[in-house]
């Protein structure tokens, strides 16, 4: 199992490797900067060389970028559209330095311009990230969680971005259970669970399925709320993880834990709560 938290990169990017090994993970996400704000620095080439080269020797599979929080790929506002996509191809150029082969990015809102024109923003925004950045490394489109004006909540808008993406070569999906389960489609018991996957599959088809944050929900299913909770202790429940986790194709994919840290449970809890229901 590739199972995985997000680490913080604090005093240099190559210690997010240490966090991660010191949870016993083979595999992990982070952001390569700042995701609170626009501006950023470049990476040192000493930095670079350190972070692949521990990668290597401590047997890491698979290290997921997040894309930051400010970029919004379906915003009608040309400044912040013209700034989300100069992020989206600074992060893929800054990852495919690192080795790292998928960007996941939240896909944003339209701000009540409409799903049509939020789609086609996204569209764009792609398709010019890409042709900026000619490498290996992918966008993952995360599905959202259907609050007001998001775009990229239901597998059907997910589908029409990448059939209009020319290169959608480097397109592929992160499947957030949280957002998924706030979006209105069930995992709560292994049949809803099952059954969800299998919309999935053939609306948008799991071949193209690349990274799974494993959430609980705090919110009811179809809140349009994103709410993370520990596992095991929201909406969903133990049940539709199990068989998440027991999914041919689905297991042997990263699987990111973004649940909160609190006075109740960390990291380590719901890390140990993942192995237990994987059995």
């Amino acid at each position: 199992m590739k199972l995985g938290v997000h680490v913080s990169i604090a005093g240099s990017i190559d210690l997010s490797i240490d966090r991660a090994r010191s949870l016993d993970l083979n595999t992990f996400q982070i952001f390569t900067r700042n995701p609170r704000g626009w501006k950023y620095s470049d990476l040192k080439e000493s930095d670079i060389l350190t972070f692949k080269n521990k990668i290597t020797s401590e047997n890491i599979s698979a290290v997921i970028c997040h894309m930051p929080y400010l970029p919004n790929l379906s915003s009608p506002k040309d400044d912040v559209h013209a700034m989300s996509i100069k992020t989206l191809s600074s992060e893929l150029d800054r990852c495919n330095k690192l080795g790292i082969k998928y960007v996941v990015t939240h896909i944003g809102s339209h701000l009540g311009t409409g799903l049509e024109k939020g789609l086609e923003r996204v569209v764009k925004a792609c398709n010019t990230a890409l042709s900026n950045t000619s490498n290996d490394t992918m966008i993952i489109l995360e599905n959202t969680a259907g609050t007001k004006n998001n775009v990229g909540s239901k597998f059907e808008e997910l589908k029409y971005i990448f059939d209009n993406v020319k290169d959608n070569s480097r397109i592929g999906f992160c499947f957030d259970t949280c957002h998924a389960f706030a979006a209105g489609y069930d995992l709560s018991s292994r049949k809803s669970a099952l059954d969800t996957i299998k919309t999935f599959d053939k609306i948008i088809g799991l071949k193209h399925l690349k990274v799974v944050h494993l959430n609980d929900s705090k919110g009811e299913l179809g809140n349009g709320l994103d709410r993370h909770q520990h596992i095991g202790h929201g909406y969903i429940g133990e049940d539709g993880f199990r068989e998440i986790l027991k999914h041919s194709l689905i297991k042997n994919l990263p699987l990111i834990l973004e649940t909160p840290i609190d006075e109740n449970f960390g990291d380590e809890d719901n890390i140990q709560k993942i192995y237990s229901l994987a059995i």
